[in-house]
């Protein structure tokens, strides 16, 4: 993943990028990282002049262990590889998870024979595919903003009696989904630094996240967590992010977490879903970039790096709120029906992204507790093990071409810098991987079974109805 031979020698060169200390020789402290280190495998790094093969996107994590975001991105890399940065301390450090197991071996061994190394990134049918998407996004943008007609009526004759709906509900629906699909196919595989191996292609397309209502920066603190501690109760942000509404985690009777709502929660979630737009375009966390979910499980965001983007974050949000709140107005005047139209293409999007992600990770028989074992036994489990157990995979080439690839869950939680392009072809033998190793993977050939799978799981999170109850004394 480096950009060019002659760059990496000159960095080996360089005694300011190159590690000046023997972690051995080093004596842990308990000093708070500054923002300008990061910490893998309990060796402090300064990164302030390292020049980053994938970008200065490695800025944005200063401050924090990222042990496994460093292992998880870089699925090539040897301990070789982090002698090219400045070693200046070293922390005591133990893992939850172990890597380099026979597992992950194996894995990356049979994976990496059809995928090549550096030709993980986008391929030709991947951006003509981006091309399509981003074309249909531009094109619904300029006419939900610049449309003064949203209350006359399209005629759609299989509607049946010459049936028809207003223009504005037209195109709010496929306005939605136009920003959908740039949330699944083009945003998603750019923030991974899967687009292309070039950072300014990953950097340019990622902010697509801005272009449909999110932020490109805290989308990095959130998800990227989330891929490193899948499932995690207390570290994974997608895990609480929804709490006390409904809960995704399966907690112990009498856990204090649980409401007596929740027990109508398999009902309920879905509508809850539909309002995810309302809840990313007028979230106050754009201001400071702080994501509560990310600060919540201890990932530091004060960077200079995040510094200096928050009055851009900013800016873009108030450039989408002109086009898609301000502008709507204007052209339609504010009646009920403009601000029906403005959110029903909110509730668009919302379903088509929430409705698709919530299958990832929550689903009968998720590992929804991956690190159990490490707390009863103090031995870390398999990283690669946990990301399988923790996700499904539905479907094949069309749905990946639709979600961008995440219907591949079980694929793209192994090798997230992969493009979302090359999942249908390794899938197969990451399924053979699996069961030679008896790792249980997950796979629905059809999404409405992996979604009746999630309507039952969630019903049974909010019931209990996984926790066995003493028998005759109605007791938990």
């Amino acid at each position: 993943m480096c950009r060019n031979t002659d760059t990496l020698r000159n960095r080996l060169k360089n005694p300011s990028s190159s590690s000046t200390a023997n972690a051995a020789e080093l004596t842990p402290t308990n000093r708070p990282l500054k923002p300008t280190e990061i910490s893998i495998s309990g060796n402090i790094y300064d990164i302030t002049n390292f020049i980053h093969p994938g970008g200065n996107v490695i800025q944005f994590f200063g401050g924090n262990d990222v042990t496994v975001q460093y292992k998880m991105i870089h699925p090539y890399h040897t301990e070789k590889h982090l002698e090219k940065m400045k070693l200046v301390g070293k922390v005591d450090y133990k893992s939850e998870y172990k890597f380099d197991t026979p597992f992950e071996r194996e894995i990356k061994s049979e994976v990496f024979k059809i995928v090549r190394r550096g030709r993980e990134f986008g391929t030709p049918g991947y951006f003509f595919r981006v091309a399509i998407y981003v074309t249909f996004f531009a094109v619904m943008q300029y006419l939900f903003a610049s449309s003064t007609d949203f209350t006359s009526i399209m005629e759609l004759p299989f509607l049946g009696g010459g049936m028809g709906v207003w223009k504005g509900v037209v195109i709010a629906i496929w306005f939605g989904i136009s920003q959908a699909l740039i949330g699944l196919n083009v945003q998603h595989d750019a923030n991974h630094g899967a687009a292309s191996k070039n950072p300014w292609v990953n950097d340019l397309l990622g902010f697509g996240a801005d272009l449909i209502g999110g932020c490109k920066w805290s989308w990095l603190a959130q998800h990227w967590t989330h891929h490193a501690y899948t499932n995690h109760a207390s570290k994974d942000p997608d895990s609480f992010s929804s709490e006390p509404v409904f809960n995704f985690n399966d907690y112990p009777i009498g856990h204090p977490k649980r409401k007596w709502w929740h027990k109508f929660q398999g009902v309920y979630f879905f509508g809850v879903l539909s309002m995810y737009w309302l809840s990313m375009i007028f979230n106050p966390q754009i201001i400071d970039l702080q994501h509560a979910g990310a600060k919540y499980v201890g990932i530091k965001m004060e960077s200079e790096f995040i510094v200096k983007r928050r009055k851009w974050a900013v800016m873009l949000r108030l450039m989408y709120l002109y086009l898609n709140i301000y502008c709507p107005i204007v052209n339609n005047g504010l009646s009920i029906s403009t601000v029906g139209i403005i959110l029903l293409m909110g509730v668009s999007e919302s379903f088509m992204l929430s409705g698709l992600f919530v299958l990832s990770h929550n689903f009968e028989h998720s590992d929804r507790d991956p690190t159990a074992s490490f707390r009863e036994t103090g031995e870390p489990v398999c990283w690669f093990k946990s990301q399988v157990e923790t996700s499904s995979t539905y479907g094949g080439l069309l749905a990946g071409m639709v979600t961008g690839g995440l219907n591949f869950q079980v694929e793209h939680h192994l090798f997230p810098r992969m493009s979302s392009a090359w999942y249908p072809y390794i899938a197969p033998t990451v399924r053979r991987v699996c069961e030679k190793h008896g790792v249980k993977y997950a796979y629905y050939p059809w999404i409405w079974q992996n979604l009746f799978s999630t309507v039952t799981y969630m019903h049974k999170a909010g019931t209990g109805a996984n926790w066995p109850v003493e028998p005759l004394s109605g007791k938990y």
